[in-house]
């Protein structure tokens, strides 16, 4: 298996830029949607240290033995992120699938970036694909790492 596919890192979901009240949500409906569709998760409501407005940490199990933990902060309408910490490709993938397909509005309302990509000095985010498997997600995830080298 080559290094890229056991690569971790941080992914960040959001709205597109261009429309940051794309998905309308609340930490309340974003927690109810965990809850409905991941029977068990472990969810905590806590503030950011950085930015002092609350947000929603969680652990989910995403597909058999596929634990990913995350936080998400959507303090108003108008902004909101959703960050899956430590994670492969096909971890967040096998997430952004949940996230696009059964939680926002529009399958095209989903963009991403990573942490190792914006430590090496790209700050661009990337769209989610709008159709496809967790399989076609986690290529182009895969695609976004080692577009900043992560070969």
């Amino acid at each position: 298996m080559a290094a890229e596919y056991n690569l971790r890192s941080n992914f960040v979901f959001a709205p597109p830029e261009d429309n940051p009240a794309a998905w309308q949500a609340s930490l309340d409906t974003f927690r109810d949607a965990l809850e409905r569709d991941f029977p068990g998760a472990f969810l905590e409501a806590d503030t950011s240290t950085l930015r002092g407005f609350p947000v929603l940490d969680f652990e989910i199990e995403v597909a058999p033995d596929v634990y990913i933990t995350g936080t998400s902060a959507m303090p108003t309408v108008d902004y909101a992120y959703i960050s899956i910490i430590e994670a492969t490709a096909d971890e967040a993938a096998a997430f952004a699938v949940w996230l696009r397909d059964s939680n926002v509005p529009s399958p095209a309302s989903v963009r991403f970036m990573s942490s190792f990509v914006m430590e090496n000095g790209d700050e661009m985010s990337w769209c989610l694909p709008a159709t496809g498997d967790a399989t076609d997600i986690a290529a182009v995830m895969r695609e976004h790492l080692a577009a900043a080298g992560a070969e």
